[in-house]
């Protein structure tokens, strides 16, 4: 099934809960954020839409640019995956990385809803967002497409460069020795661990899709088993950075180089309230780059834009598409 298109209710919230913390990622090199708190619907600028002139107006400013590209989860969306700030989104309370490796309770909580929520996740596919994005790389001077987002949903529509700020789901990482894992390898050794689970996982599933911050009842167990590392028994973790985590330093730098070596910063479906987004935003204004802002609903970057386009990422991309076809 193509997550997004059907079967997964009217909204998106309804579509994919957010089982194991998919999107709890917050920080750039060297900056260490505290838990946010709950996160729930960003305020004010839904629903406005830039009038078509001035979208196709960005579309001809962009298209003698050489451009980075900065995306968020408001990209992925449509393939059935939730955001944190948009207009559906519900409160949920981010688990930070001092609390997945100092607590053994916290962790087995994280892998049993994630081992809940897995299957649906790994089957979302990229959606016209992702599809138009990469059709336009292939039209313009692009540096890289830089995401904020753990779900490599732009390299599987075709994008090239793509840059993971964040890291990705689709691994699974010692915090000891660096050993990477695939993740579709370490959800066979958690079933094969948890029996109960794996019997009923269809069951927790389908519950996990209507209770708040699908919240199975699978994490009312003290009796799930998570494995260490096979090679040094250190702590496993998802490889994506968590709230309170430090991202790779190289990956930091090889995003601001791709800035660097842009004239213009064209940021998509993020509503920036992270500094880990807003800070190549901040960059390429200090830098006297173009910044071109399409986002539904408002962004704190919004009074450093030079283009600032309000509406449906599907329809602006499209719009892009057909004026630089």
């Amino acid at each position: 099934m193509r997550i997004g298109q059907a079967g997964y209710g009217d909204s998106v919230s309804e579509r994919m809960p957010d089982v194991g913390g998919w999107f709890r990622t917050a920080v750039d090199g060297g900056v260490t954020l505290p838990s946010t708190g709950a996160w729930g619907p960003g305020t004010g600028g839904f629903g406005r839409t830039s009038p078509e002139e001035d979208v196709v107006a960005a579309a001809r400013r962009i298209a003698g640019s050489t451009v980075t590209f900065l995306t968020g989860a408001g990209m992925s969306t449509a393939s059935g995956l939730p955001d944190y700030r948009g207009p559906d989104a519900r409160p949920r309370s981010p688990m930070t990385f001092q609390e997945f490796v100092g607590s053994e309770t916290s962790r087995r909580r994280y892998w049993a809803r994630s081992v809940v929520g897995w299957q649906a996740f790994q089957a979302a596919e990229p959606n016209d967002n992702h599809l138009r994005l990469a059709s336009l790389q292939r039209r313009l001077s692009v540096r890289a497409v830089v995401t904020q987002n753990v779900d490599q949903l732009h390299q599987e529509a075709g994008s090239d460069p793509v840059i993971d700020l964040h890291g990705a789901l689709s691994r699974v990482v010692c915090l000891g020795c660096g050993l990477l894992i695939d993740r579709d390898d370490f959800q066979d050794d958690l079933l094969a661990r948890n029996p109960e689970v794996a019997r009923r996982l269809d069951d927790l599933a389908r519950e996990a899709m209507t209770l708040p911050d699908g919240d199975a009842e699978v994490d009312r167990t003290d009796e799930f088993r998570v494995p260490a590392c096979p090679r040094c028994t250190g702590i496993l973790k998802p490889d994506v950075v968590f709230f309170g985590e430090n991202a790779d330093r190289r990956v930091v730098d090889e995003a601001f180089a791709a800035l660097d070596a842009a004239d213009a910063l064209v940021v998509l479906g993020s509503s920036l309230t992270v500094m880990s987004g807003l800070r190549f935003v901040r960059r390429a204004a200090r830098d006297g780059k173009e910044v071109v802002i399409v986002n539904d609903g408002a962004t704190r970057g919004d009074d450093l834009a030079n283009i600032r386009l309000h509406g449906r990422l599907e329809d602006i991309l499209q719009t892009w598409v057909v004026e630089l076809s």
